[in-house]
């Protein structure tokens, strides 16, 4: 289950404008409490691809208004998984935007049929870039909201933390801003030809 703590209150400009507690009690359904994400340590694929699912699953209920998710190439991220691209599309119709940042996308066109779709469904609101030229120390596997972030520290054993720290996100943000800043647009919603 996704657990924020109970006084979480983030920024109102660019992230969540209420607390969870607020938006609870707004919620005419009240046997229905808002979900909360986990914040610590994670350890094995296993719980960082939950990880991921319970991001994008609380996503729309949460209010996110911004993801930037980072990967050399999303190889082992359950992009493609049916619940996946559905909180997805959940999300997309509040969310306001989806920045993706990888050295390629190959993996995403051959595993993750549905997330393609999805992208491309949604294009006016996803950015891909790729940082092709990128060392692969250089490039964090990680997610950023303006609420909360998770990084994953060792790619072999899918080790990381999670977590709403306000030092935490900064830190993450500036480092994919500065990878952003050297990257390309990449992954095209559609392939125009002659």
């Amino acid at each position: 289950m996704l657990h924020f703590g109970p006084d979480f209150r983030a920024s109102g400009d660019d992230g969540f404008h209420l607390s969870l507690k607020e938006k609870h009690m707004d919620s005419q359904d009240t046997s229905t409490p808002a979900p909360r994400l986990p914040d610590g340590r994670f350890s094995g694929r296993t719980e960082f691809i939950d990880l991921i699912r319970q991001a994008f699953g609380a996503a729309a209920q949460l209010g996110v208004r911004e993801f930037i998710v980072c990967d050399i190439d999303f190889d082992d991220w359950p992009l493609g998984e049916r619940a996946v691209t559905q909180a997805l599309g959940d999300w997309s119709r509040t969310g306001r935007k989806f920045t993706m940042l990888a050295r390629s996308y190959d993996v995403i066109t051959r595993r993750h049929p549905r997330f393609v779709t999805w992208r491309r469904t949604w294009s006016h609101i996803v950015e891909c870039r790729a940082s092709a030229s990128a060392p692969n120390e250089v490039l964090p596997s990680a997610m950023w909201t303006p609420g909360w972030v998770f990084e994953r520290l060792d790619l072999q054993h899918s080790t990381g933390m999670s977590g709403y720290e306000v030092a935490r996100r900064v830190a993450l943000k500036e480092r994919l801003n500065e990878r952003l800043l050297k990257s390309a647009a990449a992954f095209p919603a559609t392939t125009l030809g002659l």
